[in-house]
């Protein structure tokens, strides 16, 4: 692979420019994080994840209501899940720091995480709108 083609894909490094171009966009679909013993076998899930973190406790997976639902899993909230559609770097410095910050400002919890092309923001499913609008002003 040529060095720019590996470059190309590295992602935007520049706070201005990442808040500038951070075009949230909301699925509202409702996620919820459920925590599931690392030693359970209804770890090899059969069902779709959208986020999933091995902890000390055990695995937390962020997937959607119903499935939770229909799976019998519990789950404490529900949240929406904002996308950044900008491809930031997962070395770029300040941009969940600035996201957190304005969020916090408007009183909006935000559980955020990075995937290697866009950041999420997971958001109580009843402020996910004005998170929009929020993040859309920054």
């Amino acid at each position: 692979m040529q060095e720019a083609e590996i470059n190309a894909d590295e992602g935007e490094r520049n706070l201005a420019a990442l808040l500038k171009n951070l075009n949230p966009t909301l699925d509202e679909q409702p996620y919820v994080f459920v925590s599931i013993p690392s030693d359970d076998e209804r770890f090899i899930p059969n069902f779709p994840i959208k986020g999933l973190f091995r902890e000390r406790e055990g695995y937390t997976c962020i997937i959607e209501q119903r499935i939770a639902d229909h799976n019998g899993l519990e789950y404490s909230a529900l949240f929406c899940c904002l996308t950044c559609e900008v491809h930031s770097s997962l070395e770029a410095v300040g941009l969940t720091a600035a996201i957190s910050a304005v969020l916090a400002e408007h009183d909006i919890s935000a559980n955020i995480v990075a995937g290697y092309y866009h950041d999420h923001i997971f958001i109580p499913q009843a402020d996910a709108r004005r998170a929009v609008a929020v993040l859309k002003n920054i």
